[in-house]
C-alpha cells in the first residue's frame, strides 16, 4: 500500500507528514531512519554522488553519466543524482540504488531552474527516477515551486526534495510537505553569493531549525568536509563536481601547478 495519502494536497506540513506515516522524531539532532519512507532509508547517513556534465564537456553524453553512476556505486555510493529523462534513463537501467532527479530548463529569465514544471517532474519518475528535487529558492518560489512541489508529492507518489539556499527558504519548503531540504543553492543565489566555500555553519543551523531532514550538496571538495556535514547532523550528503566532473578537477590542479610554478626559479632554456 502506498505511503501517500490521496487527500495529502492542500494539508500542512504535520498534517502531509502524518499522512505519509511519519513519526517525526529526532535522535541527537537527527530524524531516525525509521521516520522516513523506506526508499530513502538507503541513503541515510550515506554518500550521494551527482553525476552532471554542463553542454560542451566531453562528457555530456547519457551514456557517460551512467558510466560515472556505475563507478560511484562501485565507489560506496548510495544513491545518485542526475539531470534530465535521458540521463536518468540510462542510470536507471545501469544502477539499482536510489536515483534523484532533477532536470534544468532556461527560463524566460534566462536562466536554468530545478524542475520547474509538474510534468518535468512526471518525465523524470517515468524515466526511473526514485525521488524528485526542485529549486525551492526565492526565484523557484516565483515560479511556483511550493504548490508544484504539493501537487508532485500527491499525484506522483514519490518524495520531494527542496534545494533551497537560506534558513527561510528551508522553512517555507518543510512548511509546503518537502521531504528533505538540501543545501544545493547555498551559494548560487543573488542573495548568498558572497558564500564561496562549504558553510558548515549554515548546514549547523539549517539541522537545528528545520522540521524536516537536511541533506548536505554544494562545495562539498574533500572527504573531510563530507565527514563533517554527516557529523553536524546532516541526512546524508551530495557530492559532484570533487568526483565526476573531469574538466573542473584537472583545472584545480592545473591552476595549483601553475601558482607554485610561477614563483619558483626560472626553467632552463
Amino acid at each position: 500500500m502506498s505511503f501517500f495519502s490521496p487527500g495529502g494536497f492542500g494539508l500542512n506540513a504535520g498534517q502531509v507528514r502524518a499522512s505519509l506515516g511519519y513519526a517525526v522524531g529526532f535522535n541527537a539532532g537527527r530524524f531516525m531512519r525509521e521516520d522516513l519512507p523506506p526508499i530513502c532509508r538507503q541513503f541515510y547517513r550515506r554518500l550521494i554522488v551527482s553525476c552532471q556534465a554542463r553542454e560542451g564537456e566531453p562528457f555530456r553524453d547519457p551514456n557517460c553519466m551512467a558510466r560515472f553512476a556505475v563507478s560511484a556505486v562501485a565507489g560506496g555510493a548510495a544513491g545518485i543524482r542526475a539531470n534530465g529523462p535521458q540521463d536518468i534513463g540510462e542510470i536507471r537501467r545501469a544502477v539499482s540504488v536510489p536515483i534523484l532527479g532533477i532536470w534544468k530548463q532556461l527560463q524566460e529569465d534566462g536562466r536554468p531552474l530545478i524542475t520547474p514544471s509538474w510534468e518535468a517532474a512526471q518525465a523524470l519518475t517515468a524515466a526511473g527516477a526514485d525521488m524528485v528535487a526542485l529549486d525551492a529558492t526565492c526565484r523557484g518560489r516565483r515560479y511556483g515551486a511550493l504548490g508544484r512541489l504539493a501537487r508532485i508529492r500527491q499525484d506522483l507518489h514519490v518524495p520531494v526534495l527542496a534545494d533551497i539556499a537560506t534558513v527561510e527558504e528551508a522553512l517555507a519548503a518543510a512548511h509546503a510537505g518537502a521531504d528533505f531540504v538540501l543545501t544545493t543553492m547555498h551559494g548560487y543565489t543573488d542573495e548568498t553569493a558572497h558564500v564561496r566555500s562549504f558553510d558548515l555553519a549554515f548546514l549547523q543551523e539549517l539541522v537545528r531549525r528545520c522540521s524536516v531532514p537536511v541533506i548536505a550538496e554544494g562545495m562539498i571538495e574533500t572527504p573531510e568536509q563530507a565527514r563533517a556535514a554527516l557529523e553536524a547532523g546532516a541526512y546524508a550528503v551530495v557530492v559532484g563536481s570533487a568526483i565526476t566532473r573531469p574538466v573542473t578537477i584537472a583545472r584545480r590542479f592545473a591552476e595549483a601547478v601553475s601558482q607554485a610554478g610561477a614563483g619558483g626559479p626560472e626553467s632552463l632554456s
